[in-house]
């Protein structure tokens, strides 16, 4: 591919139009393609469902959830780790018109409170506990309300818009069973069901997402259907989806966070792939053992997933023929990774993937068969119908090509909106539309990009900018470093300076003499 770009901004022009869809429109489309072909399989609880299978089960829980008085619009939040429940609760959710809230399972009390009062949820869709989380505890340590309430018709002080807790895996007071919710909907509710298609729209708002929140509440960011549809159909077009007779995607990665519910999840409903989970929550030798069993050809993960599936000392046990290729996001991943990636595990046509959860969330993707250069050194290429331009973050002009500044976004994936939010909204997205994503990246001439960090972690020492990324990929190369982590620490003697957490074995003389190399 000849070189194109003179200044840093790069559009990606297409002649494949965008998807008109809603997310239950799109998997009509793929049921009726290929009603046989599986769609789900949880191999922890023994789960199984083809496509027909899946979309049935859509169809009753979305009756059964109106069935319940909730109405097209009402927020549900799903709160717990990977199951069958989660993702049928996702496209349940959208069939019935109201908007999914995807709740991080850690979160605790606090967390919980913030975000199910900022959007007004009126139902809560969760197990009873997993591993050392008890979410039934927390719900009740919030409203204990719940244990005295009619099923269905909570009045909670705490949260007044709660009106039910539907419960995956148990019976207990004040809370309503998965399953009796899956079989509450009548012949009327299916009607009503059915003529509600009609009246949803693509640009309607369909899932909020939380993010981080590392500088101050969470922010709920609000995504269309017309996002995540179209963005799950261009990473499957770009990872080749459509193209090879059967997907089957090993997915450890988690559905409340965009990667599991978008490009896996919405890529399952559009491109047709189908999606095994290993686990609920991420276990190495669940990964390897469902690779295997399950013949899967493509591996989600993050480069932390990915690192751990390499350590494990019995790798070499398990038959891995069958993977072609994979899919890396999250984080950045140090270039051995990527190699061991190919030589240990097979997985010749990794790809490594960028966005934000307001970018729903995909916005650059390399291709599968990308160079050892551009795989190792980007985070891959523009993706159609969308504008991304490197700025000064203190002006605002656009950078020469190759120099480094904040990146922006403009295009069909930015969110709707930070929830109920205006003022942190308008310091997102300015009046021109360019979402701010607050990394430090560059652009080289054919459209990829190389993320360098985010501004607020820049460091700068003695009047040189230095990057987290640069130092912690200097420290990877170490044989004897494990995990690394580079962060500001602010000094009265100048402005910033770097600390490190290393887990290595006893070599602290000689891992002096090696960082000595960087620091000069």
């Amino acid at each position: 591919q000849k070189p194109t770009l003179r200044s840093s901004y790069v559009h990606g022009t297409s002649s494949v139009s965008l998807l008109p869809l809603t997310v239950s429109q799109a998997l009509d489309s793929t049921t009726e393609c290929w009603p046989e072909r599986e769609a789900v399989v949880c191999v922890e609880d023994g789960v199984r469902k083809t496509f027909a299978q899946f979309h049935q089960d859509v169809d009753r829980l979305a009756a059964g959830l109106l069935a319940l008085g909730l109405k097209p619009g009402d927020r549900v939040g799903v709160w717990g780790p990977n199951s069958y429940e989660w993702i049928l609760s996702q496209f349940g959710t959208a069939k019935a018109g109201m908007i999914l809230v995807s709740l991080n399972p850690a979160y605790q009390t606090k967390e919980v409170e913030f975000t199910l009062k900022k959007v007004q949820c009126k139902a809560v869709i969760c197990p009873s506990s997993f591993k050392t989380q008890k979410f039934s505890e927390i719900l009740r340590s919030l409203c204990p309300e719940i244990d005295t309430s009619p099923k269905g018709h909570i009045q909670s002080s705490k949260l007044p818009d709660l009106r039910m807790v539907i419960l995956m895996d148990s019976v207990q007071p004040g809370m309503l069973h998965f399953q009796n919710v899956m079989e509450a909907g009548e012949s009327r509710h299916h009607r009503e069901l059915m003529g509600l298609q009609s009246k949803l729209t693509s640009d309607d708002p369909i899932n909020i997402q939380f993010t981080s929140g590392t500088t101050g509440n969470p922010k709920g960011a609000c995504l269309s259907h017309h996002n995540i549809v179209n963005n799950a159909y261009f990473v499957g077009l770009r990872m080749g989806y459509d193209w090879k007779p059967e997907v089957r995607v090993c997915m450890a990665v988690p559905l409340y966070h965009c990667f599991g519910s978008v490009i896996g999840g919405m890529c399952m409903a559009v491109n047709g792939i189908t999606l095994v989970f290993p686990s609920k929550g991420y276990d190495s030798q669940a990964n390897l053992k469902a690779i295997q069993n399950e013949r899967c050809n493509i591996v989600y993960g993050t480069p932390t997933m990915h690192t751990d599936m390499l350590n494990r000392r019995d790798l070499h046990t398990f038959d891995l023929s069958t993977i072609e290729g994979g899919l890396m996001g999250g984080a950045p991943c140090p270039p051995e990774i990527m190699r061991r990636l190919r030589t240990d595990m097979n997985m010749k046509e990794i790809a490594v993937i960028y966005g934000t959860t307001e970018n729903s969330p995909a916005t650059f993707l390399g291709f599968p068969l990308d160079s050892d250069e551009l795989k190792f050194n980007t985070v891959g290429c523009i993706m159609p119908h969308t504008e991304a331009k490197v700025v000064d973050p203190v002006t605002g002009v656009t950078v020469p090509l190759g120099a480094s500044g904040e990146l922006l976004i403009r295009g069909r994936c930015v969110m709707l909106e930070y929830w109920e939010d205006e003022a942190k909204t308008k310091e997102a997205i300015g009046k021109d539309c360019w979402y701010r994503t607050g990394d430090i990246a560059s652009l080289n001439s054919r459209g990829y990009c190389t993320i360098e960090g985010r501004i607020k972690d820049l460091i700068i020492r003695g009047g040189e900018n230095i990057y987290p990324a640069e130092i912690e990929q200097f420290l990877f190369t170490h044989p004897k470093v494990k995990e690394v982590q580079v962060s500001n620490l602010t000094t009265r003697w100048q402005q910033t300076s770097s600390c490190y957490q290393t887990y290595f074995q006893s070599i602290q003389t000689s891992f002096n003499r090696f960082c000595c190399r960087w620091w000069g």
